[in-house]
């Protein structure tokens, strides 16, 4: 039975728009704009996502509240204020913060008023108190500590909250400028990423460098406080006066220039993005430690775009001590905030007092799997399919399809799976997978070189089944988020050469890459790594029935897993664009509800499409 208020929760206009639904703590419904737009990363203001999100409105019920993820008023207030501060040298701030005032003050109002019309049910809810709302309230603990790490809100950057008798209290913050997030962005900008979206190419970067320039960092970029608290040198960035996170002492500080996106990758920014995660860590954990210290608790759950940072996370796990447990929000960068509105506004709407128990135990979050987006019928993919002129097969009997996908995969095949409901947050978690076997050695290559279109070294992670975790993966690996980083046990790696070629200077990731050897090389990392997907016995996804049928069939419990698109893409959300993303690119088979599309069968036309996708950039 349903319990509470029903509040939909909007976040829009910086970047990953998205809407959530909710009654009381349930999480209805949730889903990005990209998805729907098909523009990665869009932070337009998410009506799609708002339709489907009321859409999932049981018959006759109505919204009781709208609830925005962040405080305009504030924001416009850091926005000028800061312009203000930094005159004349912030005069390229301010064509950009008056379209910001104009979209804040004149357009957000009529927006949100034209899903309830009711100004008096709107609510405003502070951008980290969304983040914090939406780490605590679906995690398993009734009581927790809340570290919230981002590049900014309105003011904050960093905040620290009491999770108790579901009520959250602020105990400490930091502020604009002193960001970890935009410090780290920084860095990605320097190293030839875009900013805001290729810090996750940062994270993966840094394991084929050696942290020699970490001391430097500590000691002029980010004064580091005992406490866990710290401060940026603003003397060397630029996102406080201008479009840059950087200005050119930064690179005067490393001694060189920073990386134009399409120049070859040196050893230098090797060496560099392994030196900034490595500093990252250790503020991290020192900020881990800090909210211990401020709320007297022993869990931890996190929020925010830098608890996207899973080596980081691991980190915090490996060395922070009286830690007994995290939980991380699947979906913790900006997206997520959308959901944490709405689970702050239905808390404030509950009837019942503070300290009343909850209505239902708390043994496992409440954020069923991540699948919280569109889920699409039979006759839906049927149709989809018949409008391509895909031969098909058709399997009444899920077992029968799972055993063919597993006996393909085991034959090297590489397989596109659409599925039950989308994944809400950056990974896919197998409803929007593309999968395969990680025993090969050409796999890593072939599924970035062929069916991802992206750059050779870039990691891929492994899924695989819980139980089997420990036997094959050292460190954190309860993950079912894909927000951890294990280690391949020693019994499986072999030898490796990285030493010597890193002595040289001269080798490129993909060949540093290509040195690592184990008896998983697609999912291993070149420092023996890996970004780990667990799915517990108790998981009723799809990707739990592949995963056991695979290692009947193979031996082996463990898949590749990477998101279902290519690059610059975002992760397809319906049929026909799980079957344009299969056409365009080199996948074997295609598996959609319980139809089976495999490459063979078709004619010579289908080849004609292959690489035909005209890519944004990434």
């Amino acid at each position: 039975m349903t319990h509470g208020k029903y509040v939909l929760g909007v976040s829009a206009l910086f970047h990953d728009s998205a809407a959530a639904l909710v009654c009381g703590r349930e999480v209805i419904a949730a889903a990005q704009e990209e998805r729907f737009t098909r523009v990665k990363g869009d932070w337009a203001f998410p009506r799609n996502a708002i339709d489907y999100c009321l859409g999932q409105l049981p018959p006759g019920a109505q919204l009781d509240a709208l609830a925005y993820y962040e405080n305009p008023r504030m924001k416009i207030d850091r926005i000028f204020q800061n312009a203000i501060a930094n005159a004349p040298g912030g005069a390229p701030l301010f064509p950009p913060a008056l379209r910001t005032l104009q979209t804040l003050n004149r357009d957000l109002p009529g927006l949100l008023l034209g899903i309830l019309g009711d100004a008096g049910r709107i609510r405003f809810c502070e951008h980290h108190r969304s983040h914090a709302a939406s780490a605590y309230y679906p995690s398993p603990f009734e009581e927790c500590a809340v570290l919230v790490v981002d590049g900014v809100g309105e003011w904050s950057t960093t905040s620290i909250w009491s999770g108790r008798d579901r009520q959250l209290r602020l105990e400490a913050e930091l502020a604009f400028p002193n960001s970890l997030g935009l410090l780290y962005s920084a860095f990605t900008q320097y190293c030839g990423f875009k900013v805001n979206s290729g810090e996750y190419k940062l994270m993966g970067l840094a394991p084929f460098g050696r942290p020699i320039f970490r001391k430097r960092i500590l000691q002029e970029l980010i004064d580091l406080k005992p406490d866990g608290s710290f401060a940026l040198n603003m003397n060397y960035f630029g996102f406080h006066k201008g479009l840059s996170s950087i200005n050119p002492l930064f690179g005067y500080l490393f001694g060189v220039q920073a990386r134009h996106p399409n120049e070859p990758m040196t050893q230098h920014f090797m060496d560099v993005a392994a030196s900034i995660q490595s500093a990252t860590n250790e503020v991290m954990c020192g900020l881990a430690a800090w909210a211990m210290r401020a709320t007297g608790s022993k869990h931890l759950v996190m929020a925010g775009g830098v608890a996207l940072n899973c080596v980081a996370n691991s980190e915090i796990i490996r060395h922070t001590e009286g830690l007994e447990s995290v939980w991380i929000q699947p979906a913790a960068g900006d997206a997520g905030g959308a959901l944490g509105a709405a689970l702050a506004v239905a808390q404030e709407l509950e009837s019942a007092p503070a300290g009343a128990s909850h209505p239902f135990p708390k043994t496992r979050d409440d954020m069923q799997g991540a699948y919280l987006g569109p889920e699409y019928g039979t006759e839906d993919m049927r149709s989809a399919l018949e409008q391509s002129g895909l031969a098909f097969e058709t399997f009444p009997d899920e077992s029968g399809l799972m055993a063919e996908v597993a006996r393909r995969l085991a034959d090297g095949d590489v397989v596109g799976n659409f599925h039950g409901r989308m994944e809400f947050g950056p990974r896919a978690l197998g409803n929007r997978s593309i999968l395969a076997d990680p025993r090969p050695a050409g796999t890593l290559n072939r599924v970035n070189r062929k069916i991802k279109f992206r750059e050779g070294w870039r990691p891929f992670a492994p899924v695989v089944l819980a139980e089997h975790a420990d036997h094959y993966f050292e460190g954190p690996n309860d993950s079912p988020y894909m927000l951890l980083v294990s280690d391949i046990r020693e019994a499986f790696r072999g030898k490796t050469k990285l030493a010597a070629a890193r002595a040289t200077g001269t080798s490129s990731p993909g060949q540093l890459q290509a040195l690592v050897t184990s008896d998983f090389p697609a999912i291993t990392h070149v420092d023996f790594s890996s970004r780990l997907q667990t799915v517990s016995e108790t998981s009723t996804a799809r990707i739990r029935k592949i995963l056991e049928a695979f290692y009947l069939a193979s031996g082996c419990p463990i898949l590749l897993n990477t998101s279902f698109n290519v690059r610059g893409e975002p992760i397809i959300c319906t049929p026909a664009e799980a079957i344009d993303c299969f056409l365009n690119t080199n996948m074997d088979v295609l598996v959609l509800g319980n139809y089976l599309v495999c490459r063979s069968a078709q004619g010579s036309w289908v080849e004609d499409r292959i690489g035909k996708v005209k890519f944004r950039a990434d």
